[in-house]
């Protein structure tokens, strides 16, 4: 996608809404001193432009029975078959992440198992290649997850 161009208002929605996505348009036209009206135009459009992609509930993976984080990185015989394995990993539920990468993995996943065992029959059972190795990393615990910053510099 081309760079958009933005202005102060949007940069303002974009920094408002990306630490908190349910904000009401009228709080954030009350901030920016404009029309609730133009926000939401404003709103509409950063979403048409394809900008923001969407707005997600991002749910404690642990209070819904998934204690255990992991990322598999894919090392594959065959590049080419990047879509064959991307297909298969949309197959598995627990997948919520995957990335085509540079470096010593062609493919970097992330995965929630309910505990170890359960990552084990999802490695064992849904993960395994023909196509290639993996690896898998488990995350004891993430220490922090942040927005993208979202500053008029980088937007030129």
């Amino acid at each position: 996608m081309s760079r958009q161009h933005f202005d102060a208002l949007d940069f303002k929605i974009l920094e408002m809404l990306s630490h908190n996505a349910r904000k009401p348009f009228l709080e954030i036209a009350r901030e920016t001193n404009v029309s609730g009206a133009a926000i939401h135009q404003r709103i509409q459009k950063l979403t048409a432009s394809g900008i923001i992609k969407g707005f997600e509930t991002i749910i404690d993976p642990a209070a819904v029975g998934y204690e255990t984080c992991a990322y598999i990185g894919f090392i594959l015989n065959d590049s080419t078959k990047f879509d064959e394995v991307v297909n298969r990993l949309k197959e598995i539920p627990e997948v919520v992440d995957c990335h085509f990468t540079t470096g010593t993995y062609d493919i970097f996943a992330k995965i929630f198992a309910r505990n170890n065992a359960h990552l084990l029959e999802i490695i064992h059972k849904k993960l395994r290649t023909e196509l290639g190795r993996t690896e898998t990393l488990i995350s004891f615990k993430e220490e922090f997850k942040r927005p993208i910053p979202i500053l008029a510099e980088n937007m030129d």
